[in-house]
């Protein structure tokens, strides 16, 4: 008698707790509105139909103790697997709330104090009265934010500070001893380990000193009336960092990817990260941003991505309608969370050791890899004859590997571990019911996705990079491939393949080939007249404009006393 009390308490908890989780789950689906109503409605009522058999079987019809064991049995299994999936659906919106976050948000900015790794210099109290170097006209608000926070811990003049004009040159003064250290941001590390003489910059030196500021950034995107039915273009902006997605640095990756759900066509154009462009600012972005000089593509992400996306908009004479940034940590979590991808390494794309990460290559074949060789692979450049251009093919090649898995019956196994790489992995300005909407579409119409890939070319140069204040090694575009690119993606979004367009014509380049590596570079701009040159020199101003605190001399050497 007793037992039978019991067991009815228990059956009227499970049927309680399983009502509850039931209609949970039913709120969270409606709310989320990621099943079409063909999918709804019987996932609804074939689990409203469970419960309701489940509820009387154990209150109601079992009767011996076999019979009530197995009852208890089924419902504690369905109660389990209930729970699972309202928390998997849970963390499904959890995601898309936190990725669709980012149309307005803080940008992470840091500026450190970085001296030799052999230096005795171990802390900010080492640098009392040593001579630190920093950027004459780039990066001045990073710059004078750093010299604020120093005050403030250590009082004025506590070393002195000489002032360079490029970020090379700066690095160059502290590997000579002319400096004890230098001021530099973040975004512009990557700047540095670019050039070949200073690619271990990060491991033969060391930061003693950081601060980090925030700024305001807009991610403004170009709404499309219906996403499952009308084309669209995504920027896909690949910073060179390591963490927090959110912090600016370089943009290494700028893949156009332009969708056509009614042709089910997904066609991807890149170009290399040295492509020598104008960069076109964002408004409210970085006062520091050059507006219409010349630089690397690449560069354009230390400012923004609404400046990369501004300028990539510019370049190819098109509009993007959404955009995503991931970083490095962001392939490496995504892959390893989809238990790795799938690669086909083709002839010439083989190699025998990654210099990305001084381990194994790729042989030609199939390959099922992790997240560190994917990255590598997509990485790698100098294993190559024609290096970067094969690094954009690779690129592609592994980004549709990862689209492949992720919409594969294989993802759902390691669901929980990919959702939460997701999660941190980029930023997008893409709103939380377009992302639904695809998902929907995705499983209603099954479409038979098909890849297409283009790449533009160029001219290799030493040209003047406006945020280096010096010249540098940059790919000056064939404006022939432009061309091609902008006439391959207007033909995806008008419903036919990008093969259609012919990869003809001769190569075009509007500049005048550089006559030295001097930082005074002459190049034509289309903008002006044939005949006229345009030489981007480095300016040499007296002053230097603190934001917060006005003007004060810009000697070659000072000692550190900016009027705040």
């Amino acid at each position: 008698m007793k037992e039978n009390k019991v067991y009815k308490v228990i059956a009227i908890l499970l049927s309680i707790v399983m009502i509850v989780l039931m209609a949970f789950f039913t709120y969270q689906l409606i709310k989320m509105d990621i099943l079409p109503q063909n999918l709804f409605i019987p996932v609804i009522l074939v689990f409203v139909l469970i419960s309701l058999i489940l509820i009387l079987w154990i209150n109601l019809m079992a009767h011996g103790v076999v019979s009530k064991v197995f009852a208890m049995i089924f419902v504690l299994l369905y109660t389990v697997s209930m729970g699972i999936g309202n928390f998997y659906v849970y963390k499904t919106d959890g995601f898309m709330q936190k990725v669709t976050d980012h149309k307005i948000g803080d940008v992470k900015n840091t500026v450190s104090i970085i001296v030799m790794d052999d230096s005795n210099i171990k802390d900010l109290s080492s640098l009392k009265g040593k001579k630190v170097g920093r950027l004459n006209n780039v990066d001045k608000v990073g710059t004078n934010k750093l010299l604020k926070s120093v005050k403030k811990k250590k009082g004025s003049n506590y070393f002195k500070t000489k002032k360079f004009d490029g970020a090379l040159s700066e690095v160059e003064a502290l590997y000579n001893g002319e400096i004890d250290a230098m001021i530099l941001n973040e975004s512009y590390r990557g700047n540095v380990t670019s050039v070949e003489e200073y690619e271990h910059f990060s491991t033969e030196t060391r930061v003693v000193y950081s601060t980090s500021y925030y700024t305001t950034k807009k991610n403004d995107s170009l709404v499309v009336s219906d996403i499952t039915k009308n084309p669209f273009t995504i920027l896909i902006s690949g910073n060179d960092t390591t963490g927090d997605v959110s912090e600016l640095s370089r943009s290494d990756v700028n893949m156009l990817v332009t969708i056509n759900p009614k042709t089910s066509t997904i066609l991807l154009t890149s170009m290399s990260r040295d492509t020598y462009v104008e960069t076109v600012c964002d408004a409210d972005g970085d006062t520091a941003c050059p507006e219409g000089q010349m630089d690397k593509i690449t560069h354009t992400g230390i400012y923004g991505l609404n400046t990369t996306r501004q300028t990539v908009e510019k370049f190819y004479d098109l509009k993007v309608n959404y955009s995503f940034r991931v970083n490095f940590t962001s392939v490496i979590d995504v892959v390893d969370a989809l238990d790795g991808i799938d690669l086909n390494v083709e002839e010439g794309e083989q190699c025998d050791l990654f210099w990305a990460n001084m381990k194994p290559g790729l042989p030609v074949g199939m390959h099922h890899v992790d997240g560190e060789t994917a990255l590598a692979f997509a990485r790698e450049r100098k294993a190559y004859v024609d290096g970067d251009y094969q690094r954009v093919r690779n690129q592609q090649k592994v980004m549709q590997a990862i689209i492949n898995r992720a919409i594969s019956s294989s993802a759902l196994v390691n669901y929980t571990s990919f959702i939460n790489s997701l999660e941190s992995a980029f930023e997008t300005n893409m709103t939380y019911d377009e992302i639904t909407d695809l998902i929907k579409y995705e499983l209603q119409a099954k479409p038979d996705w098909k890849f297409e890939t283009y790449q533009i070319s160029g001219l290799g140069d030493e040209l003047m990079c406006a945020s280096l204040g010096q010249a540098a090694s940059v790919q000056v575009p064939d404006l022939n491939t432009v061309r091609i690119a902008r006439e391959k993606i207007e033909a995806v979004m008008n419903g036919k393949s990008s093969s259609t367009v012919a990869e003809d014509g001769e190569p075009q380049y509007d500049y005048y080939p550089s006559q030295s590596t001097s930082t005074s570079t002459d190049y034509l701009t289309p903008e002006v007249e044939d005949n006229n040159v345009y030489t981007d020199q480095i300016q040499q101003d007296q002053t230097t404009y603190d934001p917060e605190g006005g003007y004060y001399p810009s000697d070659t050497e000072e000692e550190y006393t900016p009027e705040y």
